[in-house]
């Protein structure tokens, strides 16, 4: 691997790891007892809040399966962030919508995401932005393509 590919791999997984931590100290300050993973999972069934989400949404949005959506589910059932609910018209059919302790998360969530990009870009010039926009957009597309490839 040549030195550039070694730093870039290296910046991108310990950027990953940090990123992951500071999410995980920004939940365990609130007083939450979730997971980051978990957190993502109530950012995704917020989407439809009003009809809710169906597990396997949240599973096609976070990209994981459905096995281990049901999990964490029913876990988040447990712990009061989120309830299932029925559909009248096809009883087969099962929604996710947050609980009034979900959407609370859901929110502080939202906002720690908000302050971390607001805090990057109030370091960055204008070109120096648009550069970063631009080369997170081009490895976004890669990665998105790689998945692609490697579905089952």
């Amino acid at each position: 691997m040549d030195s550039f590919n070694k730093e870039l791999n290296d910046i991108l997984v310990d950027t990953f790891k940090i990123i992951t931590k500071i999410e995980e100290i920004s939940i365990k300050r609130t007083g939450h007892d979730l997971s980051v993973s978990e957190v993502h999972i109530l950012e995704s069934a917020a989407e439809d809040q009003d009809k809710g989400r169906t597990i396997s949404d949240i599973a096609e949005d976070l990209r994981i399966t459905l096995p281990s959506v049901t999990v964490a589910i029913n876990k988040l059932v447990k712990k009061g962030y989120v309830t299932k609910v029925r559909d009248e018209a096809d009883g087969r059919r099962v929604y996710v919508r947050l609980t009034d302790k979900g959407m609370q998360m859901d929110r502080v969530h939202r906002f720690f995401h908000k302050k971390l990009v607001s805090n990057i870009a109030a370091g960055l010039r204008e070109d120096e932005k648009e550069a970063l926009y631009t080369a997170m957009l081009k490895m976004n597309g890669f990665f998105e393509k790689r998945l692609l490839k490697e579905k089952p």
